[in-house]
């Protein structure tokens, strides 16, 4: 598996990620299968958040890493926090908080559930509208004082947003979590519709993908097979026929999967995305990890971004 350099730093890890949103559905036993799976096909990085499963995906992964064969030390383990669930209203979310109180009880808590002594990365959820920058840095000051937080970044935040942030801490932003996927290309849709009229020239990200580029950012691609916003899968979905069937040619000319093509449809982009595989069936893992030794040429890329339904000016 290919390592990659996080932002650009001396901090790496395998350009496939294994996340766990759905490990909680998972007994313990499953979820050793699933660990020890990644770590044989060269997955070596983990993404969490402390909201997913309410916690107990957490909870899952920490119990099937110490069961296992493994320890902390053959995963480099990332999650994120700023998401309130509300207990009193049926764990719905009320609010992003990104205050100092709030980043650190998230922290520790994920420690705890996770059982390990630190994390490799903590990035911050979603964009809190009432974000103090100060309060921000002083809890990443803290945590990493502290040892349990090495690097940082965020996750769905346009340009201005990362720059706001940057701006009041003292660690470099090395990651930006975002959807991007065969059927989520907003970001590309963008710059190639500069100067245009149409729907696919609007901005809605603020050129996250050249500001990424600029600044030595690593984009970690979320629900990279998920079509609108995490509505459902478009690989095998009779809804796609034509993405479905560019995709298909192509597996049968490099004998893997559709699943393997999307993940290199995304690799093959030059912001070097690291993309996150959040299924829990190792079989489908191995698709993944298949696709990041596939180069697709230029042709066969924008083939596929048309038969996505996407078009060029």
């Amino acid at each position: 598996m290919k390592q990659i350099k996080i932002g650009g730093t001396g901090f790496t890890g395998s350009e496939i990620a294994l996340g766990i949103m759905r490990m909680d559905a998972l007994t313990v036993d499953d979820a050793v299968d699933v660990l020890e799976t990644a770590k044989k096909l060269g997955i070596n990085y983990i993404d969490s958040a402390d909201i997913y499963g309410g916690g107990k995906a957490e909870e899952v992964f920490g119990a099937a890493l110490k069961k296992s064969s493994l320890t902390q030390d053959d995963f480099y383990i990332q999650s994120k926090g700023g998401i309130y669930r509300n207990p009193e209203r049926d764990g719905k979310v009320s609010r992003y908080d990104f205050s100092k109180e709030h980043l650190l009880e998230t922290v520790d808590g994920i420690l705890q559930r996770m059982g390990v002594d630190y994390l490799d990365s903590f990035l911050l959820h979603r964009p809190d509208a009432l974000m103090d920058p100060k309060e921000v840095a002083e809890a990443f000051d803290e945590l990493q004082s502290t040892g349990k937080v090495r690097h940082f970044g965020v996750s769905n935040m346009n340009p201005g947003q990362v720059a706001l942030v940057q701006s009041a801490v003292n660690q470099k932003l090395l990651i930006n979590q975002l959807q991007f996927g065969v059927m989520h290309t907003g970001p590309v849709d963008f710059g190639i519709h500069t100067n245009m009229t149409d729907a696919r020239s609007i901005d809605h990200d603020g050129g996250i993908l050249e500001y990424s580029q600029l600044h030595n950012m690593t984009i970690q691609a979320w629900s990279p097979f998920q079509y609108g916003q995490i509505e459902g899968p478009f690989i095998d979905n009779p809804d796609f026929p034509e993405v479905n069937d560019a995709l298909q040619k192509l597996a049968d000319k490099y004998k893997v999967s559709k699943n393997a093509i999307a993940t290199a449809w995304i690799l093959r982009h030059p912001a070097k995305f690291q993309v996150i595989a959040g299924t829990m069936n190792p079989e489908h893992l191995k698709d993944s990890v298949d696709g990041a030794k596939i180069e697709l040429s230029k042709q066969e890329w924008y083939d596929v971004y048309l038969a996505a339904g996407n078009d060029l000016p």
